[in-house]
């Protein structure tokens, strides 16, 4: 277990409101009741007791009584460090129900949680831990278990619904990663949109589709709780299993990014599998070609609904509905829930009317409070209350939102955020590489995947994909190395003497290409 600094109890650790400065002060006067996640767990160990809520890759479950009270003893454990309000938690542990307690201890005492995917390599790991100077990292399921040392129930401090409780990393990182925080009142409000005020009763199997670090855990565990649901977790995500799991517990609902989608359908065993019990498969992350939506919903016999909405959003934006036209279930990403807004928009800001293509911008009250530490990032996206989302497209008189790409070259592979620039700039050090830049391709599993475009130092002996990406994954995380390489005398260049990254584009992916996240 590693601590890093010694600042238990300090009254800041330099996170920052809506405009990105630090609050003057982390207690509001209220009540001592427990804040909105301690509270949620507290309830739902009282309505669900024995059943599990997580169930580990070996089998092992986590009944919703145990997290509850096994979660008091971390949370002691956490008071006993002199961990409570303004102290901020990093959890780099893999995502097993040893996260779900660590994570739930630190909202029980009041402190700050921020995940930083596992996937990660190690200095990109680094840097998300420097953006947020934790002062307490838990790294294993053993660092969470040995802050148990006994039963004791914690104190719950003073409920304030406006103190930081999550941190989300809106990507590996680019070299000065953002993340993006929440508190109770977001937490309140994603769970708001999502189900109302309602509890779950029946069984409600489903299994982990996201590293909990991702913004579809950490924001949406309250309403997962909330429902009843029980969370069957895999060693590592494989479309054989995730079916097996499906027909053998007779999971209803199937929450997954889209190409995790198209990989359940390459399945040499799919039709031979029973999968009646699907009724709903639910895609957000990356964009969901008609194709897919059309043959995933003839091939499993059930509804398919496309999210659009992003890290900054908590999760929630847009939605098509499961009895749209297929003009809407196909080519759009659905309308905004019922309390939120989504406008086009000029540069300058100013309101498109329907139907014209700008950048789209999405209010409600679950956006992020802005980014830790980073006040600057925080007021270029975050304004007079709207999020400015980096994504093209246009709003229709019905409210139909239809994507028609991103205004940053940031590309998403599989669900995750991949920055060309990030790539590229390993991709440089190459001993056989002069210039290099990474452009994306559409692809029907992954959504879309990194093509280096490099001029070699001597063209007769270019190197070989295989050596790139050797290269690259010593500073890398898989995802974000290239799939393909494209071999040019010179990069294209615009008339201003930049990269031309339409150029670019039409050279790695001929014809329309069509990039956002749903």
């Amino acid at each position: 277990m590693t601590t890093y600094g010694s600042r238990p109890g300090q009254a800041s650790v330099g996170i920052g409101d809506a405009a990105g400065s630090a609050p003057g002060h982390w207690l509001a006067p209220g009540t001592t009741r427990p804040g909105y996640l301690a509270a949620t767990v507290a309830e739902a160990a009282t309505r669900f007791g024995g059943r599990p809520a997580f169930v580990d890759p070996d089998g092992t479950p986590l009944t919703y009584l145990e997290l509850h009270r096994r979660s008091d003893a971390v949370a002691a454990g956490l008071i006993r460090r002199g961990l409570g309000p303004g102290a901020l938690v990093a959890l780099t542990l893999p995502s097993t129900s040893a996260w779900v307690l660590a994570h739930v201890a630190a909202a029980k005492v009041g402190a700050t949680s921020a995940g930083v995917n596992p996937r990660l390599t190690g200095p990109e790991r680094d840097a998300c831990l420097e953006r947020v100077q934790p002062d307490l990292v838990l790294a294993t399921p053993d660092d969470v278990l040995g802050l148990a040392r006994d039963g004791s129930t914690p104190d719950s401090p003073t409920n304030d619904p406006d103190r930081p409780t999550s941190v989300v990393f809106t990507s590996g990182t680019t070299g000065a990663p953002k993340g993006a925080w929440f508190t109770d009142r977001q937490l309140t409000a994603i769970t708001t949109y999502d189900i109302g005020d309602r509890w779950g009763s029946d069984p409600f199997p489903q299994f982990g589709s996201t590293q909990f670090a991702h913004v579809g855990f950490t924001t949406k565990l309250a309403w997962y709780l909330r429902l009843g649901t029980t969370t069957h977790l895999l060693d590592r995500w494989k479309a054989s299993d995730v079916l097996d799991l499906v027909a053998r517990t007779r999971i209803s609902t199937i929450g997954a990014v889209a190409p995790q989608i198209a990989l359940l359908l390459q399945d040499p065993d799919f039709d031979r599998r029973d999968l009646s019990s699907v009724k709903l498969l639910v895609a957000g992350g990356a964009a969901s070609p008609p194709a897919l939506v059309s043959e995933a919903r003839s091939r499993f016999d059930a509804a398919y609904s496309i999210r659009w909405s992003s890290t900054e959003s908590g999760g929630v934006g847009t939605a098509t509905g499961p009895d749209d036209p297929d003009d809407a279930a196909l080519y759009t990403v659905g309308r905004p829930r019922p309390g939120m807004a989504v406008e086009a928009r000029q540069p300058d800001g100013e309101v498109l009317p329907p139907g014209v293509t700008g950048e789209l911008w999405l209010r409600s009250r679950a956006l992020t409070s802005g980014y830790w530490r980073d006040p600057e990032a925080t007021a270029a996206t975050l304004v007079d209350g709207w999020l400015r989302t980096g994504d093209l497209g246009r709003v229709d008189p019905d409210g139909t939102v239809t994507l028609s790409g991103r205004s940053s070259e940031m590309y998403i592979r599989g669900g995750y955020n991949v920055h060309p620039s990030e790539v590229a700039s390993v991709l440089s050090t190459h001993p056989g590489v002069m210039d290099v830049t990474v452009v994306p391709r559409s692809d029907e599993v992954l959504g879309e995947v990194g093509v280096a475009v490099i001029v070699p130092r001597d063209p007769t002996e270019v190197p070989s994909l295989e050596s790139l990406r050797a290269h690259a994954a010593q500073h890398l995380a898989h995802f974000k190395l290239p799939e393909a390489t494209v071999v040019v005398d010179v990069l294209p260049l615009t008339s201003m003497q930049k990269v031309d990254r339409t150029a670019l584009i039409e050279l790695v992916d001929p014809g329309e290409h069509i990039s956002g996240h749903a």
